[in-house]
């Protein structure tokens, strides 16, 4: 999440030397919801303290308004079909989305 609002905070002051403004916040879907618990979290534990520069940039960003994370589940995300394993409905629901169709399956 963190290299991702990097981008995102080059990609706005980028557009912004274009003399492009954005008014609403980038929205950022993330899948792990443990990522998001811990960026809202201001208290930090014991497990989490090899991550703590990473959750600064993080909640930084969310609480100034320039971000709004998202959660998206498998069901949503497609690129967990490279990603992931997934059960047979999801993945064939997914191949569907991207448009790949098994020419060997019976009509």
């Amino acid at each position: 999440m963190a290299a991702v609002i990097c981008e995102l905070t080059w990609l706005r002051y980028l557009f912004k030397d274009f003399q492009v403004n954005f008014v609403t916040p980038a929205k950022l879907y993330c899948d792990n919801q443990v990522a998001l618990h811990i960026t809202a979290n201001p208290v930090f534990h014991e497990r989490t303290k090899h991550i703590e520069m990473d959750c600064h940039v993080v909640r930084e960003k969310i609480q100034s308004g320039h971000i709004i994370t998202t959660f998206t589940s498998s069901q949503t995300q497609v690129a967990d079909l490279l990603t992931k394993s997934l059960g047979k409905t999801i993945f064939y629901t997914h191949l569907r989305k991207l448009g790949i169709t098994d020419i060997q399956a019976p009509t």
